[in-house]
């Protein structure tokens, strides 16, 4: 059995961390280096298993552990995460914490082209041996410029590097982060240059926040009409067009307050607002929904510990790991049929869906992209007897299964995980 088949059993599945960690450091032993490519749905592929990835730029925080241990490494893995940025003198660390780990390579300069390229392999030979190298990355955000139209780095400096990495690393796929900007037909001028396609969305945002780097004129970083919280499902499918069905899309998401940018002279306490965890349980689920087969996290490390904000991110990291298994499967092809009920509001298409079947029980996993509340009927769903609603506190947590439909109702940004049984 390979490495992570092994290890994927054990992200699966809740088990105390100390088995865990036991069990990890068994299977990380052997240290071969992973073999890391992709599925024809987009879904990384570890050693040839399934892999949905939860990742974090960072694993410490500037205010408490501005240098990351292996106990912060260990942190993340206990709450579900199974990636990690990492700089090259930090991959044995990751690796004994039983993680993986991306590392930033940098990309040729176009002004020099051989020197470039020559030092480029060099960075890449040092880590393509280490056993928790997953991903490689180039540049991050090579298309935007703020408040510019001009590509801060062209894509043509990664479409030359890209080759030049392959030859001296086959086995790892090359990731590029792109911000919520420009437009499709630019950002897909890049794709020749990576493997992964990202984009980072930071929504949660008071308004009324002072023009600075990555904001707009209005204060925001999205350039969607759409400035809720919702924009993340909406970015998700922006760059699913940009990738195309076939090569992975991940998606960034947010672990900071905007304010905290701010001079500390000048920042101003009621405009401190971090995601919450019922938000940031909804933005995952709303880009895994909408076709992003991996979720990172970005900005713990401005964020003082301990924090409401990161304790509701690694439950939500937590409960992504433990339905990993099912959430790496194809999608179910199912005849289901929606059917809003009348709550006094106009939105008749807000709940957004998908279905997974895994271990013999089929999973749906919802959300409500509408701001105000909704109530539905799923229907179509014959053969299924059974439905529990999973990971939250209600006085009934199974459903009535009648005729193949059961019927259920959404809060503003709500999410609902269901598994159904025969």
């Amino acid at each position: 059995m390979n490495t992570l088949s092994v290890r994927a059993r054990f992200y699966g599945h809740p088990l105390p961390f100390l088995v865990l960690c036991c069990a990890l450091a068994s299977v990380y032993a052997w240290g071969q280096a992973l073999h890391v490519a992709y599925d024809t749905d987009g879904t990384i592929t570890i050693n040839g298993k399934r892999t949905l990835i939860i990742g974090s730029y960072y694993a410490s925080n500037k205010y408490t552990e501005p240098k990351p241990k292996e106990a912060d490494y260990r942190a993340l893995a206990k709450a579900g995460f199974n990636l990690v940025h990492g700089s090259a003198d930090q991959l044995d660390m990751i690796h004994d914490a039983g993680l993986m780990a991306w590392v930033t390579v940098g990309t040729v300069d176009l002004k020099d082209i051989d020197g470039s390229a020559k030092k480029l392999r060099q960075k890449v030979e040092a880590v393509r041996d280490k056993p928790a190298v997953a991903f490689l990355e180039t540049v991050d955000e090579p298309a935007w410029t703020w408040m510019k139209a001009e590509q801060r780095v062209p894509a043509e400096a990664l479409v030359k590097a890209y080759p030049v990495i392959k030859d001296v690393d086959s086995n790892h796929l090359l990731y590029t982060n792109h911000a919520p900007t420009n437009l499709v037909s630019t950002l897909k001028t890049y794709n020749p240059g990576t493997d992964i396609v990202a984009c980072d969305i930071y929504p949660v945002n008071p308004g009324g926040l002072k023009h600075s780097y990555a904001l707009f004129e209005d204060g925001q970083q999205g350039d969607l009409n759409n400035q809720t919280i919702s924009q993340v499902g909406e970015y998700t499918r922006k760059m699913r067009r940009v990738a195309g069905p076939d090569r992975p899309v991940f998606m960034v998401l947010q672990a900071f307050a905007w304010e905290m940018f701010a001079d500390p002279m000048e920042r101003r306490e009621e405009k401190i607002l971090y995601p919450t965890y019922n938000e940031s349980r909804f933005m995952a689920y709303d880009a895994l929904i909408n076709g992003s087969n991996g979720i990172l996290y970005w900005g713990s490390f401005f964020t003082p510990q301990p924090s409401d904000c990161w304790t509701g991110i690694k439950r939500v990291t937590r409960e992504l790991a433990d339905l990993s298994g099912a959430l790496a499967e194809r999608d179910a092809k199912l005849p289901l049929k929606l059917t809003y009920h009348e709550m006094g509001h106009s939105g008749d298409d807000g709940i957004e869906w998908i279905a997974k079947m895994h271990q013999g029980k089929l999973y749906l996993f919802t959300c409500n992209a509408y701001r105000y509340p909704c109530r539905v009927t799923f229907s179509g769903l014959k053969g299924w007897t059974s439905c529990e609603v999973l990971n939250e506190k209600r006085d009934a947590a199974m459903l009535p299964v009648k005729d193949g439909a059961f019927t259920d109702t959404w809060k503003r940004f709500d999410v609902h995980v269901y598994q159904l049984s025969r």
